[in-house]
């Protein structure tokens, strides 16, 4: 007889080893190495008998091609984030930290579909019907025709969920909840969200019906289980958020149906989620504009532009090692910017402890708000307050330069309309849009920069174009 075959997979990051191990080899994490049976499930092992196939008919690339039918929601800002609205036929992955709001969100959605006729179905794993009722009335949501389940079992609910007219929407809540009869690791292990999913998602696409999954989240961000997961589904969104501000922030992070990148901004009340429609507004909310050390950053999240505020706070350091705090940016990126102020601009602050900060909670990725972390920094440390109608974007490179950045028309735009009336942006960008009546200053190096703002309280400010 046959010996049988085990094997060992980290139930953090799901690389496969021989043996135990207290240490994963592949994420670093210590006692998640968990034994399970290779021939349960997807992935079984080569012990399994294959299959004969059968051919399947071949097309070329020209032809007609069909809009995928997508369903709105009427939420906006999650119409934004999905690209237009939920795909029919499409798994959409949904993580977040615990209590962020994403069953909050689902549910003001699932309601707001069943308001417009759309057949919902939503199945609870972690909480029980009373609970989700619970829930539900809270929202004003438990007068709609959602229907609802509490249950864990793949094979359960996907005979659930074809019984009758086919669902326009399922919500599963959650995948590391679910458990297969196929496979036979305890549930929330690789093996079984593996198999879970691919179930779902195969479902999803024989039946038209669009599916949600909830994933939870590691302590690193990241969402929890086989990163095969988010290759699977159609769609990725992280629900962000800081406990201590009251926005939240829907983020795209794949998409094969629309575009990445994409945001969308709500507001967390004691009634459920309120849609955000000018984020920039929330941002700059409760700006002082006589501080020093503060400047507004033009972005781009996606497709909309977003201003937000950079404080940045320089002070004389008491300790041998003067300390650098980030929060809402990239500690690798501070670093850079000090290192170019001091070789290119003369501005040293070894002996200065820093401090900088996004205002709002809100967390900047793109390299654009380099110049203004410059201009705060370099603002803070002068005791020079920036003009207080004025943006700043673009790129600093190594050597000082300033790099132009994309979609300069969008911000300045943005900026308009929230009456910011001057511009400090890279030289030579590509997109400036023609007849804008602002001020522009464009400036193509870092130490050219910093001679504006130390020069006088008035020297950022652009002239009047001729």
């Amino acid at each position: 007889m046959a010996k049988a075959r085990t094997q060992f997979v980290c139930q953090n990051c799901g690389t496969v080893h021989s043996r135990w191990a207290g240490k994963c080899d592949g994420c670093g994490e210590w006692n998640t190495i968990v034994e399970e049976d290779p021939m349960g499930g997807i992935g079984a092992g080569p012990g399994k008998v294959p299959k004969k196939g059968r051919p399947v008919t071949l097309t070329s690339l020209s032809g007609e091609i069909e809009e995928a039918p997508r369903i709105h929601t009427g939420i906006s800002e999650l119409d934004r984030a999905t690209g237009g609205g939920f795909v029919r036929g499409s798994a959409v992955l949904i993580g977040g930290d615990p209590g962020i709001g994403k069953s909050t969100l689902l549910m003001q959605a699932a309601a707001a579909l069943s308001r417009r006729g759309h057949r919902i179905i939503y199945v609870s794993g972690e909480e029980a019907v009373a609970q989700v009722r619970l829930r539900a009335q809270r929202l004003e949501a438990a007068s709609t025709d959602v229907l609802l389940a509490a249950e864990t079992n793949v094979e359960d609910i996907l005979a659930t969920i074809g019984e009758g007219r086919r669902p326009d929407l399922v919500i599963i809540d959650s995948i590391q909840t679910l458990w297969s009869d196929t496979a036979e690791s305890a549930p929330g292990t690789v093996t079984q969200v593996r198999t879970g999913v691919q179930a779902i998602i195969r479902f999803a696409k024989q039946t038209g019906a669009a599916m949600v999954l909830v994933g939870h989240v590691t302590k690193e961000g990241q969402i929890a289980g086989p990163r095969v997961v988010e290759h699977m589904v159609d769609a990725v969104l992280y629900f962000e958020g800081d406990r201590g501000h009251h926005y939240r922030i829907l983020r795209t992070v794949k998409n094969r149906f629309g575009p990445t990148d994409e945001i969308g901004v709500f507001e967390m009340s004691d009634r459920g989620l309120r849609e955000v429609s000018n984020p920039s507004e929330l941002f700059l909310g409760e700006r002082n504009e006589k501080a020093p050390g503060a400047a507004v950053f033009a972005g781009i999240e996606g497709t909309r532009p977003v201003l937000v505020e950079v404080q940045a706070l320089v002070a004389p350091t008491s300790l041998g090692t003067p300390r650098r705090a980030v929060v809402g940016w990239d500690s690798s990126r501070l670093a850079m910017i000090l290192a170019v102020l001091e070789a290119h601009c003369g501005v040293r602050l070894g002996q200065h402890d820093v401090y900088l900060n996004v205002a709002g909670g809100y967390r900047i990725s793109e390299p654009a708000a380099d110049m203004a972390v410059a201009s705060a920094l370099v603002s803070s440390l002068a005791g020079l307050a920036l003009p207080a109608d004025c943006v700043y974007f673009g790129e600093v490179s190594l050597s000082g330069a300033i790099r132009p950045v994309a979609h300069t028309a969008q911000r300045l735009k943005e900026a308009e309309k929230l009456g910011f009336s001057a511009a400090i942006l890279p030289a030579g960008s590509a997109d400036m849009p023609k007849g804008h009546g602002g001020r522009w200053s464009e400036i193509d190096s870092l130490p050219d920069l910093v001679a504006r703002i130390a020069g006088s309280r008035g020297a950022l400010r652009p002239a009047e174009d001729e």
